[in-house]
């Protein structure tokens, strides 16, 4: 299994979540969760924790992606 960098010696979601958040990957919120992934694939020039334009824009792009992918039952092809 490979893990995420998601830089600063944060490898995996459990660690950058506990890192950029101070919560579990389990209890991150939707929003969280979409701003570690905008960071990606360049987490050490983008911070998760305090979004610039760029990971605010991108988070939204991800957060309204899944909502289409919710709202029109495809999340049953990633289950």
């Amino acid at each position: 299994m490979q893990r995420v960098d998601w830089g600063h010696g944060n490898f995996g979601a459990e660690a950058a979540a506990r890192a950029y958040f101070h919560t579990s990957a389990a209890r991150l919120t939707r929003s969280q969760a979409a701003r570690l992934a905008a960071v990606l694939p360049d987490p050490d020039k983008w911070n998760a924790a305090v979004p610039g334009p760029h990971v605010s824009e991108r988070a939204g792009v991800l957060l309204g992606q899944a909502a289409m992918v919710t709202r029109d039952g495809l999340d049953s092809c990633i289950r």
